[in-house]
């Protein structure tokens, strides 16, 4: 089968940072999944780990954690899901990616694909989906009636971009978002964000602007290191900061004197472990789907690169590194 892999960590523009290679059709057992893949997107994960993991037992690492596409086959334990299905997902850190006609995904991080998007549109949604529900939901255990405000730093992103909708459409939450090019200001507005502010500049003199001097909730999804001094000012005591990002390091202790607690997201947690919980990633994403369905949630998907190849996941990739995407790059087909 095609796939696209890399033998050493390189810069995107190095010929060898992607290539396009043939490799066996994997077979399902237990519970895994046989997938054909029909729709990949891209995330800044991918990025991160090109650059810095080199293939661990393999000649080549395959990348790729978000896809949709249809059933094949299934392992002797499977029971969610049967040949024909059609599903989306993000995979697990821990096994070869998505990047590839068929892939091996254990069912209980599957979910069943929104019958209302294209595969291409259902593939940008299950990793910023699962990494939005669980910092909001599980890590700053926000409840659906809530009423408290949400600072979301880097709103227009990917996980940003459902992680507004979510607040928006199930809880009661006040959502601030921050944003600092128009359109992605607008984007933020679009999907439902009650406020935009610039995170270049002074956050608390934004938030006193709109009459929110302090929030109750922050979601840091990007450049923790340098906001943090002013997140840590601008939360309210007993307040909670949910971080995504890599940031060098964080101190904890000046959340001390408001008695605020700091949590980290990490969607691939699950399946790495082999939680007792893990199927909640599957029913997170057969709810959002639901959701999706009705009409409530939509796609973030924003651009359509081409096909599945190595030439194309290199611009994708390229695009992640420059730092100005808004929303989701995604991939079709082979």
């Amino acid at each position: 089968m095609k796939a696209i892999g890399y033998k050493s960590p390189l810069p995107i523009e190095d010929a060898h940072s992607l290539v396009d290679i043939e490799i066996p059709v994997p077979e399902p057992k237990g519970r895994d999944l046989l997938v054909e893949v029909h729709a990949v997107s891209v995330n800044p994960v991918d990025v991160k780990i090109r650059a810095s993991a080199r293939p661990e037992g393999t000649e080549y690492k395959i990348l790729g954690w978000d896809a949709s596409g249809i059933v094949k086959a299934a392992g002797s334990d499977t029971s969610l899901f049967k040949p024909g299905d059609e599903v989306y997902y993000a995979g697990s850190i821990a096994r070869p990616g998505t990047n590839a006609e068929f892939h091996l995904v254990d069912e209980r991080i599957v979910g069943r694909k929104p019958k209302s998007l294209s595969f291409t549109h259902a593939a940008a949604m299950p990793l910023t989906t699962i990494t939005a529900w669980e910092l909001l939901f599980d890590r700053l255990e926000v409840k659906k009636d809530d009423a408290g405000t949400l600072l979301i730093v880097g709103g227009a992103g990917g996980v940003g971009s459902i992680l507004i909708q979510l607040a928006c459409k199930l809880t009661g939450l006040k959502i601030v978002a921050t944003a600092s090019r128009p359109e992605t200001k607008q984007w933020c507005l679009d999907l439902g964000a009650h406020y935009v502010i610039d995170h270049t500049k002074s956050l608390a003199e934004q938030l006193q602007d709109i009459n929110l001097p302090q929030v109750e909730y922050i979601g840091s999804l990007t450049a923790t290191d340098t906001h943090y001094p002013g997140l840590v000012n601008v939360l309210a005591p007993q307040g909670k900061i949910g971080v995504i990002d890599d940031p060098t390091s964080l101190d904890a202790k000046p959340l001390k004197r408001k008695a605020a607690s700091l949590h980290w997201e990490f969607m691939f947690a699950r399946s790495l472990f082999g939680t007792p919980d893990m199927i909640a990633q599957h029913r997170l994403l057969n709810e959002v789907a639901d959701h999706i369905d009705r009409g409530l949630i939509r796609t973030t998907a924003t651009e359509t690169i081409g096909t599945i190849n190595a030439a194309n996941l290199k611009k994708a990739h390229a695009l992640i590194e420059s730092g100005h995407t808004r929303g989701k790059l995604v991939l079709e087909g082979f």
